[in-house]
């Protein structure tokens, strides 16, 4: 089920960070050689990948729904001497300009499935002419073979999912990966898929 914008401010607001202030394994590894340009960060949470990409001199615009965990995002760009732009919105709502973005990024957007394609079609078409759209989440397959994550199969992704979601723009890369939770810990399952706009 998905939780809806009140439990995720109590959610960020009772903890320092709920998570890494360090970009996303999958992130960083597919988007750390791309030339900086416009970067729109959907479901951006507490900001840590926003402020990765703002770091290396992209122009970011993050959006999320939760008021708490965006002032955590300001406050922790703040400190690292960066300033994406700060979007409260949710994202069933959120109309990104189209064809205006050379990254567009979902990471960790658990949706329903058909509220999940509308959200992609949206982020795709919001995408520049060569820009690249990069979506990372937790796999379906995590529930029975992974660890932590959303429980419920019909949040969850699957590689064909996401692409089927994708009409038009060439998929670069479409599987389920492993991620490690901790060092010589527990592995969780993710789907990780990178497309392009011609």
């Amino acid at each position: 089920m998905r939780m809806d914008q009140q439990q995720w401010d109590e959610r960020y607001a009772i903890a320092d960070l709920v998570w890494s202030a360090e970009p996303n394994r999958f992130v960083a590894a597919e988007l750390a050689a791309l030339a900086p340009g416009r970067a729109l960060d959907l479901g951006a949470g507490e900001g840590r990948n926003a402020i990765w990409l703002a770091e290396r001199g992209w122009q970011v615009t993050a959006v999320d729904f939760s008021a708490v965990g965006l002032g955590k995002a300001a406050k922790l760009a703040a400190s690292r001497g960066v300033n994406p732009t700060w979007v409260q919105a949710d994202l069933l709502e959120y109309e990104p300009e189209q064809a205006a973005y050379d990254l567009v990024l979902v990471a960790y957007l658990h949706l329903t499935a058909a509220s999940f394609a509308d959200v992609l079609r949206r982020a795709s078409a919001a995408l520049a002419p060569g820009g690249t759209l990069l979506v990372v989440g937790h796999d379906r397959d995590n529930i029975a073979q992974g660890y932590g994550g959303p429980q419920d199969p019909g949040i969850l992704h699957t590689a064909e999912s996401v692409v089927a979601a994708l009409p038009g723009l060439r998929i670069v890369r479409a599987e389920q990966v492993r991620r490690p939770v901790h060092e010589d810990g527990p592995v969780a399952i993710d789907t990780v898929v990178r497309a392009e706009r011609s």
